[in-house]
């Protein structure tokens, strides 16, 4: 297992709903694409990429992510990837949600970023 300082703080930034780190942690040109389990997602701005998307749909404003249950790092030939879990109350219940991510750094900012999503799974 590697650790990747770019992915560990993605995904604090996701669980903290943290618009302008989120933004900061994107190159200018993102190549993002993502599957959840009823559509897939393209988008190549950091705006649109965490506006449109991770915290403009995935994770709405009345969601509160209550923390990182788990987090793990790696290396996949020339990507990094980190794996997370998050522990998420919304109007309808406790839910957690896992997502793993692929993606590429350059100068310290994620340029090619691919996600794949559990979806919203009722905590137990």
């Amino acid at each position: 297992m590697t650790t990747n300082p770019v992915g560990e703080a993605f995904v604090h930034a996701v669980a903290a709903k943290d618009r302008e780190a989120l933004q900061a942690l994107l190159g200018p040109d993102i190549d993002f694409r993502a599957m959840t389990p009823n559509r897939f997602w393209e988008a190549d701005s950091p705006a649109a990429v965490v506006d449109d998307v991770i915290l403009g749909r995935w994770f709405e404003e009345q969601d509160r992510i209550d923390g990182v249950i788990a987090i793990d790092h790696d290396r996949v030939a020339d990507r990094d990837r980190v794996g997370y879990r998050l522990s998420v109350v919304t109007p309808d219940g406790r839910f957690v949600v896992e997502q793993q991510a692929y993606y590429g750094v350059d100068e310290g900012r994620i340029t090619w970023l691919r996600i794949m999503c559990s979806g919203f799974r009722e905590a137990a």
